[in-house]
């Protein structure tokens, strides 16, 4: 006879939503507990990467600093072939002068001590500590592929997140405990549900936006972003991020003119004598955030000035008459259109630079939130299955969808196309399952 009539209302919904949440998860915790780790570790990059070059920053003072041409041709020498790509202002007078010289398309980091014009160390851009990492944590090492499967897990996770949220609700429930702090003297059962629920509620507002902060640099979102600012006419020279571990493309000729980033290793005339020393004099007087790189223009007499801070909306590029050290144009974050500007608030909010060591210990917080969310679903899920199966909610009958959630689901579909695309498969490849099995 058919039990399903005596159900509480409201059970066959219930479950379909436990089933996304779980098919979901299954899909994502792998990447939550990956993401989560790498993430925090580059949440850390300011002291991590100051306690790597530590030995660089504490020169002892001996004698007259040598002129930025001298130091960047003591680079230059240790290098045939190689030429100049970007000059780092020291911000402190004990501290080595990082030049940055490419050749074959490889920039490569070297660190002059300014006193004795000498050869401290060197070692390739993409082969440093934070860009391994930050490349583990965006694409997995693996390009555009990591950068798609990365996307894919965070727009599942929203859906992972939002489903909880549903189930957590508290329903007839009395009091705050199991819903705003857990039981943890309940037993086992109580200890992993409380765990992984009251995690789930403090972390998912914050989760959705670091994780909606993080779509610019993948590949398909952030090809995505493209082409709405073109179609929305925002479009304002290169954008002033990374897409899956590269830097986006020049539209046209002028476009680095107008942007923020500073010219990459192709930008590397041979510049007149005595230009180098003209521009890191003046960079000097600027007040500009850290690190400040000073770069000759490809194919031009100019020079950029630009801060590169952590902290984007403190970024700043002027473009310099090399010969007169004439200031030609200046571009400043908040003279950005208002997409590049809000991309660049939420990036410095998820690395960790917006608001100093507070937002580095909150981001912290978040991850290992959602570290606790990977884990302790794990184990609820190995502990509540029987042996030799998958453990997912068993399927009832299936629920009426209303035209809000629809409507709902569709714009989560359009705000983020690769979602849209694998949840148009999983609904393919459920009713199939439904029909034949």
């Amino acid at each position: 006879m058919e039990t399903v009539t005596s159900r509480p209302p409201g059970t066959s919904w219930y479950n379909a939503v436990w089933r996304w949440h779980f098919y979901a998860g299954m899909f994502c915790l792998p990447f939550i507990l990956w993401l989560s780790v790498t993430g925090t570790i580059y949440l850390w990059k300011p002291q991590i990467e100051a306690w790597q070059e530590r030995a660089y920053d504490s020169l002892p003072v001996t004698r007259a600093r040598a002129t930025p041409e001298q130091i960047v041709a003591t680079a230059l020498a240790a290098n045939p072939g190689a030429r100049l790509s970007k000059y780092e202002r020291p911000e402190t007078p004990t501290q080595a002068v990082r030049v940055l010289i490419a050749k074959d398309g490889v920039e490569t980091r070297v660190y002059i001590d300014p006193y004795r014009a000498k050869v401290l160390g060197s070692v390739r851009e993409d082969a440093r500590l934070m860009k391994t990492i930050s490349a583990l944590h965006g694409t997995l090492l693996a390009g555009k592929v990591g950068s798609w499967l990365v996307e894919t897990a965070a727009c599942w996770t929203i859906t992972m997140l939002l489903t909880g949220l549903y189930l957590w609700w508290p329903r007839g429930r009395r009091g705050l405990a199991g819903v705003l702090y857990p039981r943890w003297r309940s037993g086992r059962r109580l200890f992993w549900r409380d765990t992984h629920a009251v995690a789930g509620i403090w972390v998912s507002l914050a989760a959705v936006f670091l994780i909606a902060t993080g779509l610019p640099w993948a590949n398909a979102w952030g090809s995505y972003l493209g082409a709405v600012r073109t179609a929305t006419g925002t479009t304002d020279g290169p954008v002033d991020w990374m897409i899956a571990g590269k830097p986006k493309a020049k539209t046209d000729e002028h476009a680095e003119h107008r942007g923020m980033t500073m010219p990459g290793p192709s930008a590397m005339p041979t510049a007149r004598p005595g230009a180098l020393n003209r521009m890191v004099a003046i960079a000097e007087r600027l007040p500009l955030a850290a690190p400040v790189l000073i770069a000759p223009k490809p194919g031009s007499p100019e020079w950029t000035i630009g801060s590169e801070a952590a902290n984007r909306p403190e970024r700043t590029r002027l473009t310099l008459d090399g010969a007169t050290g004439q200031i030609l144009d200046r571009r400043d974050f908040a003279q950005r259109q208002w997409i590049d500007r809000a991309v660049g608030y939420g990036i410095a909010i998820h690395e960790g630079a917006y608001f100093g060591l507070t937002n580095q210990i909150l981001g912290t917080l978040v991850t290992t939130l959602l570290a606790t969310l990977a884990i302790s679903g794990t184990v609820m899920w190995w502990r509540r299955r029987k042996p030799g199966t998958l453990g997912a909610p068993v399927r009832l009958t299936r629920p009426r969808y209303r035209w809000s959630l629809i409507a709902a689901i569709t714009t989560f579909a359009i705000a983020m196309p690769l979602f849209g695309a694998t949840l148009l498969a999983v609904l393919t490849v459920d009713r199939l399952r439904s029909r034949f099995v």
